[in-house]
């Protein structure tokens, strides 16, 4: 059994992407538990590169957002999925204001080994992902984790146009895979 956190990068609640995570997240329950860190829920600021983290006591950052309430979730978890709609080739600019907030050396106190990537585009284009693909691999060996699968899930654009893709199928057996 792992835990497991879900970052979910779509403002945009029952569309793409959170369907693909509701699918992912139906497989997962039967032998984890599941924790949907959402960026419509969250409120989040960007890092400003200050680096006063690294010197001040716990890490803490100098700004007062829902950041320390992810820090607290992510101490707990074995597994971290990043699922997000793919805007000009990359994810969701609130995704990354999270993402870039991990410049924190808290993340040394996160027991995370394991990552997975779900992501939902509108193009069609056989390289739509390759940009993200590039940093979850930078990521993956950077931090020596293992890749555990990406669905990836192209010509989605309107809302709930991922219905009967078998995309879904695709994500409910990555999350069944896990324990």
């Amino acid at each position: 059994m792992s835990n497991i956190v879900v970052f979910v990068g779509s403002m945009r609640k029952g569309g793409n992407t959170d369907l693909l995570v509701q699918a992912f997240c139906k497989g997962a329950k039967r032998k984890n538990t599941i924790d949907i860190i959402s960026v419509a829920d969250y409120k989040v600021n960007p890092c400003t590169g200050c680096n006063s983290c690294f010197t001040k006591k716990g890490n803490k950052c100098f700004q007062n957002d829902d950041m320390n309430l992810i820090y607290d979730k992510l101490k707990t978890a074995d597994v971290l999925v990043v699922a997000s709609p793919v805007y000009f080739y990359s994810i969701s600019a609130q995704l990354k204001a999270i993402i870039d907030r991990l410049h924190n050396p808290m993340r040394n106190e996160f027991k995370i080994k394991r990552l997975a990537l779900l992501l939902v585009g509108a193009a069609d284009l056989p390289n739509l992902f390759d940009s993200i693909k590039a940093q979850y691999q930078l990521t993956l060996d950077f931090f020596g984790l293992e890749n555990i699968g990406m669905v990836l899930v192209r010509g989605v654009k309107n809302k709930c146009d991922i219905k009967g893709n078998i995309a879904l199928k695709r994500a409910y057996d990555l999350g069944l895979s896990i324990e």
